[in-house]
C-alpha cells in the first residue's frame, strides 16, 4: 500500500492529493467530459450496432447465435424463471432502460417542457402524428397476414441516436430546437409503452396480473408516506416485474410503472436547506477547532455525514435516480441490447428479395416518409390554426428536418419488432433489416437537411459557446 500515512500536518491549500491523483485526472478528465456529451452515446450505440452486424456475417456468426440463446434459468424459492441471455437482455436488462424512459417522461410531465400546455402542444401533436402515419404506412403495404403485426415498428423513435445525431448541429440549431426532440421523443416512448401493453400482449393471467397491481398500489403508498430511500422502492419492483413476466404484460412495462412511483419532491426546500447547512456550518467550525483530523473527531464526522444526508434530501429522488442510471443505460444496457439484436445475417444474393420484402419496405416507408409527414404535418396542422406556437428561435423547415431524425427507430423499434415477430424469424430478420436501413437513411438525410436549411451558427448557439454553457 502506497497510501500517505497522517501525518497531522495540512495539507497544502487543504486539499489532499493522492501520489499518482493529479496524473490520474489529466487523463480521466477529458474522458470523462467524453462521456457525458450526448453525442457520445448515440456514437456508441452505432458502433454496437455495426460490431454486432460484423460479427454475425464474419466467422463468428455460429458462436454468437449460441451465445445469445445460451439459457440461463433463476430461481426465487419456488419461483423459477428459464430464459435464453436473449430475452433476460429483452425482458429484464431493458426494463432499467424503461425505468429511466419513466422516469424522463415524468419530469417532463411534472416540470419540463411537458408541464406547459401552450409548450407542450405542438411536440405531443407532432408525437402522435408521428406514430399513426407511419403505422398506416406499414398497414397499408401489410394489411393482412402475418407481417400486419409489425404495424408498431415504425412508430418509434431512438431518442440516443436521434438526440446524438442533432447534438453534432448544435453550434448551427438553437436550443430550443433540441428540447423540442427531447419533449417529442419522450410522447414517442410513452406512445410505445402504450402499444406494447395494450397490443403485443397475446395471453394475460389474471392472478399474477392482480399482484402486479397490488405491487404498483405498494409502491405508490412507499411515496404517499414518504419513502425516499430507493432500496425499498426496488425490492419492489423487482417482484412486479416478476409478476409482470408472469401475467404475460410484458415484463419491461414494470420498468415504468416504477418510475411512476418515484417520488418527485424533496424532503428540504432550497430555503430550509439553506439554513440547514448554514446550521451545519456553525457545528462544522466548532468541531474543527477541536479536533482537525476527522479520522478521531467523532463529532466532526458526524456533521459531515448530516449534511451529506442533507444534500440527498434537497434533490427530488426521482431527479437524483435519473442522474444515477442515465449513464449506465446509455452507455451499458442500451450498446448490450444492440449487440444482442442488430446481429443480422445479411445475404447479398438475395437482395432484391429483401428490398422488396413487403415488411421491409414497411418499416422503411413508415419511418422515413411516414415520419416526415407525420411529425411535420401535424406541426403545421398546430401552428396553421393557432393551437400550438414554435419553439423560439426556430422555423417549420427546422421541424421538418427533426422529423428526418424522428425516422431514427433502433432500439425501440427493434424491441417491438421482437415482440410482433417472437415466433416469425424471417418476419423479423425483414423488419431488422429495415429498420437498420431507414435509420441510417433517416439519420444522414436529416442531418444534411438541418445543416442546409439552419445556415450559420445561431446567434444563440455563439452566446452559448462564448459564456462556456
Amino acid at each position: 500500500m502506497s497510501e500517505v500515512r497522517d501525518t497531522g500536518s495540512s495539507p497544502k491549500g487543504g486539499v489532499y492529493h493522492a501520489p499518482w491523483e493529479n496524473h490520474f485526472e489529466k487523463v480521466f478528465t477529458p474522458f470523462e467530459e467524453f462521456i457525458h456529451r450526448q453525442t457520445t452515446s448515440g456514437l456508441l450505440l452505432m458502433g454496437t450496432a455495426v460490431l454486432a452486424l460484423l460479427i454475425a456475417n464474419g466467422p463468428w456468426a455460429s458462436a454468437y447465435e449460441h451465445l445469445i440463446h445460451t439459457p440461463i434459468s433463476v430461481a426465487f424459492g419456488s419461483v423459477a424463471i428459464d430464459m435464453s441471455l436473449h430475452h433476460w437482455i429483452n425482458d429484464a436488462l431493458m426494463a432499467i432502460f424503461f425505468f429511466v424512459v419513466g422516469l424522463e417522461l415524468k419530469r417532463e410531465l411534472l416540470v419540463g417542457e411537458l408541464a406547459n400546455p401552450r409548450q407542450a402542444a405542438l411536440p405531443i401533436a407532432a408525437a402522435v402524428g408521428g406514430m399513426v402515419v407511419p403505422a398506416l404506412f406499414y398497414f397499408a403495404i401489410n394489411p393482412q397476414g402475418a407481417g400486419a403485426a409489425g404495424w408498431g415498428i415504425p412508430m418509434a423513435t431512438d431518442i440516443a441516436f436521434a438526440i446524438g445525431a442533432l447534438a453534432l448541429l448544435a453550434s448551427r440549431v438553437p436550443r430550443s430546437l433540441i428540447t423540442f426532440l427531447v419533449a417529442l421523443a419522450i410522447v414517442d416512448d410513452l406512445g410505445a409503452v402504450l402499444v406494447i401493453a395494450m397490443f403485443y400482449t397475446e395471453t394475460i393471467a389474471l392472478g399474477p396480473l392482480a399482484a402486479a397491481a397490488g405491487l404498483f398500489g405498494l409502491l405508490l403508498v412507499l411515496n404517499l408516506i414518504g419513502v425516499r430511500n430507493a432500496i425499498p422502492y426496488f425490492l419492489v419492483a423487482l417482484v412486479l416485474w416478476v409478476a409482470m413476466l408472469e401475467s404475460g404484460v410484458h415484463a419491461t412495462l414494470a420498468g415504468v410503472l416504477g418510475a411512476f412511483a418515484v417520488p418527485a419532491k424533496p424532503k428540504y426546500n432550497p430555503e430550509r436547506f439553506s439554513e440547514h447547512v448554514e446550521e451545519l456550518m456553525e457545528r462544522f467550525r466548532a468541531s474543527h477547532r477541536k479536533e482537525a483530523s476527522i479520522m478521531t473527531n467523532e463529532e466532526l464526522r458526524a456533521v459531515v455525514q448530516t449534511l451529506e444526508n442533507g444534500v440527498h434530501s434537497v434533490q427530488a429522488p426521482l431527479q437524483r435516480l435519473e442522474h444515477v442510471w442515465h449513464i449506465p443505460v446509455a452507455y451499458l444496457v442500451i450498446p448490450i441490447f444492440a449487440l444482442a439484436n442488430a446481429g443480422i445475417p445479411l445475404d447479398f444474393g438475395s437482395i432484391g428479395e429483401t428490398l422488396s420484402h413487403p415488411v421491409m419496405l414497411g418499416v422503411t416507408f413508415g419511418l422515413i416518409f411516414g415520419k416526415f409527414i407525420g411529425i411535420t404535418g401535424a406541426s403545421w396542422l398546430m401552428l396553421r390554426y393557432g393551437l400550438a406556437e414554435l419553439p423560439k428561435g426556430t422555423r417549420l423547415s427546422q421541424i421538418a428536418g427533426v422529423s428526418l431524425l424522428g425516422g431514427i427507430g433502433f432500439t425501440m423499434s427493434i424491441f417491438v419488432a421482437q415482440l410482433a415477430f417472437a415466433t416469425e424469424p424471417q418476419l423479423l430478420l425483414m423488419a431488422k433489416t429495415g429498420i437498420l436501413f431507414a435509420s441510417a437513411l433517416a439519420g444522414v438525410t436529416g442531418f444534411v437537411w438541418l445543416f442546409t436549411v439552419s445556415g450559420k451558427p445561431s446567434a444563440e448557439a455563439k452566446v452559448e459557446q462564448a459564456t462556456g454553457s
